[in-house]
This record gives structure tokens, C-alpha cells and sequence, in this order.
């Protein structure tokens, strides 16, 4: 007798054992993530199998756990050629049923910290709590902070009071030449924001922050790399607005050259954050701080296109969602970093990087180049300090030549 579970799976017979009757529950919540049918099947049918199996072992729903899933897989295997994805399959199975709260939440063994790990997570607190630095910003610090803890000090206890400016100093040199010049000038910042926390702890006395040599670099090196007008008006012209995807994409191209935003800020919009009746939308900046910008038309008849005709259902509060299951939002600014980079490729547009943020940069040298002031656009780009600005003064030289004072004595 067969057993209908949903619209797209049909077992051959009712399931029997302690998940039988919540394995119509897991086939719906895999179906709202958007798994393909084909996945689907093979999940519900191995759900199946594991409960029937739990049956003719007298395995009650409460002792159900990985061990128990290693078991049945091991059993099945002497019986039927594994898949690929038999594993994680189950994995998903005890993930629900632990959402659920059908089985217990798999016993976490705590690895024991060393104690610079120990300082480390105290420090990371202190960024995320105190400093209320972005994720991504605390990410960057905390591996060099933690290397040298553990170059210190090793697995034994932190005596931050003992370390001198010579310590320092040879551990910048050392570790800089083996780094891009910007990582290395990213681990001078993070050891600078260690020591001013050691020392707000009270772990040192001394100004060790003043000791952490600065690695040579010139003011405003290089000219940031844009991508040029042309090319973006190509990027968009070969998205295939047809699809789904193609849609998603466009809005997502559209946003970052026409209102410069930085790839997270994208991949963090939520449904909220457009005011359709303003012409607004609200970015989630650094540090948390919030900016109302203008929405261009259309930038806003690009995103409605795509929750319109291409966002796939999901309860996800987010703007752009994945197009493979599991139907979400982006984890971060990754993805938008890859949805460029492969559309660039699609396209074969050369462009001098291939990342998001060259779109910024476009923004701004077209601002530029169109009379606006190095204070305008740092207020689109959302600059916290005006320095930050002031690498665009490099951008078009002939403009700049406009200014420029007339010679006292005539010309020569």
C-alpha cells in the first residue's frame, strides 16, 4: 500500500518505527528550503529506512543520535550501494529533530582553552561588546592577536607584564615581510587595538601600543581600481533578466554601481529596509550605523522585478536569497563578491579586479569626474572620515589641473 508524504514523494509503503509520524513534518520543512525533488526523495526515503530500522533494533525516539545514524548506515551498507550524500542526509534528519525538541541537543565536548586562547576570546568580547566592531573586522584582528599570544607565550599562562617593546617590535618583523603589504599593515592595527585593551584591562602598564612599529608605506599609494562605465553597461546588458537568477543578479549589479554599497550592505538588505512610498532604502553600515539613501527608479524597479518574478518562497526576511537550496540569505559578503566575479566571467569583461567593491570606486570617480566635491562623495559612500575621501583626489588629474593657481609671473 503506498504512502503519499507530500506532492512530490511517495513511498511504497506507510514508514514504521519512532520517526514515522514526524517524517511528514521534515519532508515539509526540507521543501520550504527548496530542495530539489530528486533530494528530497532520497532524504524522506532514508528517514524511512532509519525509523524502520530503529523499529527491528527496539531503539526508542529518545536514544536516537549520530552514533545511532553511524549504526544504520553501517547495516545498510552491506545491503545497498551508499550515496554520496546518505551522511548528510540523516545529519539533516537529527538537525530537525533536534529543532523539534523530539531528541536530545547533541552533548558538546568542550576542547580545554589554552590560556592565550582564553585571552583571545576576552578580547574578542571586548571588540564585539565594547567596541561594537563589524564581524568581519573583528575576523581580521583576532588571528594576529592570537598567533602572538601563542608565539609568546605558548601553552602556558599569559603574563602580558612581562612583555617589552623589543618583544614587539621583533615580532612585527618577522612576521610582516611573509605579508601582503595591507595584511601587514592590518596586523600593525589589530596589535595597536590589543595593547590599548590590555591596557584599559589593566594586564600591562606600559604604552606597548606605542612600540608597534609602523610598516613603511607611502600616503595614498595607488589610484583605486574601478570599473569603467562602459564595461558595467555591459555587465548588465548580459544578465539574463529572464530568470530567476539573472533577475536577482541584475538588482543586486544595479545597487552596487548606481549607490556604491559595499557587498555586505547588500547581502544584508531586508524587506523592511525599502520604504517603497519614500524612494528610500536604509543600509545596515559599519559598526551598525544605518544611512537612508535615495532609490534610484530604477534600482527600485530592478529589486521589485526580482521579489515579484524570481525570489523563491521562504520566511527569510532578506532581499536576495540563495537560488540552490537551502532557500536563505546570503551568509555574507562573499557571495556577492561571487555573483560578480562570475558574471564577469560569463561575460568575458577584463576588469582590473574582479570583486564588488570596484563598483564603489566606480561611484565615486564618476562623481568626480562630473564636478561633484570630495565631500559629496564621501557622504554617498558613507566615509566616516574625510581621509578616507581623499584618495579619489588622484583619480582625474586633468580635472584637478582646473584648479590649480595661475602662475605670479605670467606664463613661460
Amino acid at each position: 500500500m503506498k504512502c503519499i508524504i507530500n506532492d512530490q514523494v511517495v513511498l511504497s509503503r506507510p514508514p514504521e518505527g519512532p520517526i514515522a509520524t514526524h517524517i511528514r513534518a521534515f519532508a515539509a520543512s526540507r521543501t520550504a528550503l527548496g530542495y530539489a525533488r530528486s533530494s528530497l526523495r532520497r532524504e524522506i526515503r532514508l528517514a524511512a529506512g532509519f525509523s524502520q530500522w530503529l523499529k527491528q533494533k527496539g531503539i526508542g525516539l529518545q536514544r536516537v543520535d549520530a552514533h545511532q545514524v553511524s549504526r544504520y548506515l553501517c547495516d545498510r551498507r552491506r545491503k545497498v550501494r551508499p550515496g554520496p550524500g546518505d551522511a548528510a542526509a540523516l545529519r539533516h534528519l537529527l538537525e530537525f529533530l533536534r529543532h523539534e525538541g523530539l531528541i536530545a541537543a547533541e552533548p558538546i565536548v568542550a576542547r580545554r582553552l589554552t590560556p592565550a586562547e582564553r585571552f583571545g576570546r576576552a578580547y574578542e568580547q571586548y571588540l564585539r561588546d565594547v567596541r561594537a566592531l563589524a564581524r568581519a573586522t573583528i575576523n581580521n584582528y583576532l588571528p594576529f592577536i592570537q598567533g602572538f599570544l601563542t608565539a609568546q607565550f605558548g601553552e602556558g599562562p599569559v603574563r602580558l607584564a612581562r612583555l617589552t617593546a623589543h618583544d614587539v617590535v621583533r615580532f612585527v618583523q618577522r612576521q610582516a615581510p611573509r605579508l601582503h603589504l595591507k595584511r601587514a599593515k592590518l596586523l600593525t592595527v589589530a596589535l595597536r587595538s590589543f595593547f590599548r585593551y590590555a591596557r584599559y584591562r589593566g594586564a600591562v602598564t606600559r604604552d606597548l601600543a606605542a612600540a608597534v612599529p609602523a610598516v613603511a608605506n607611502w600616503s595614498m599609494p595607488a589610484i583605486p581600481r574601478a570599473i569603467g562605465e562602459e564595461q558595467i553597461r555591459q555587465l548588465l546588458a548580459s544578465l539574463n533578466r529572464r530568470t530567476p537568477t539573472g533577475r536577482r543578479d541584475y538588482a543586486i549589479v544595479l545597487l552596487l554601481s548606481r549607490l556604491g554599497l559595499r557587498a555586505n550592505e547588500v547581502s544584508g538588505l531586508e524587506l523592511e529596509d525599502i520604504h517603497w512610498d519614500a524612494g528610500q532604502v536604509s543600509v545596515r553600515g559599519k559598526r551598525g550605523h544605518r544611512a537612508v539613501l535615495p532609490l534610484p527608479a530604477d534600482v527600485g524597479a530592478a529589486i521589485a522585478a526580482y521579489l515579484r518574478h524570481g525570489r523563491p518562497p521562504s520566511t527569510s526576511r532578506r532581499v536576495f536569497l540563495r537560488s540552490k537550496a537551502p532557500i536563505q540569505g546570503f551568509l555574507g559578503q562573499c557571495a556577492i563578491g561571487s555573483i560578480v566575479r562570475h558574471a564577469l566571467h560569463r561575460a568575458g569583461i577584463a576588469t582590473p579586479t574582479t570583486g564588488a567593491h570596484q563598483f564603489r570606486h566606480a561611484l565615486a570617480t564618476r562623481m568626480l569626474r562630473r564636478g561633484a566635491s570630495l565631500t559629496e562623495i564621501g557622504e554617498i559612500l558613507r566615509h566616516r572620515s574625510p581621509e578616507t575621501t581623499m584618495v579619489y583626489a588622484k583619480v582625474d588629474l586633468a580635472a584637478l589641473r582646473t584648479l590649480a593657481l595661475p602662475w605670479p609671473g605670467g606664463a613661460r
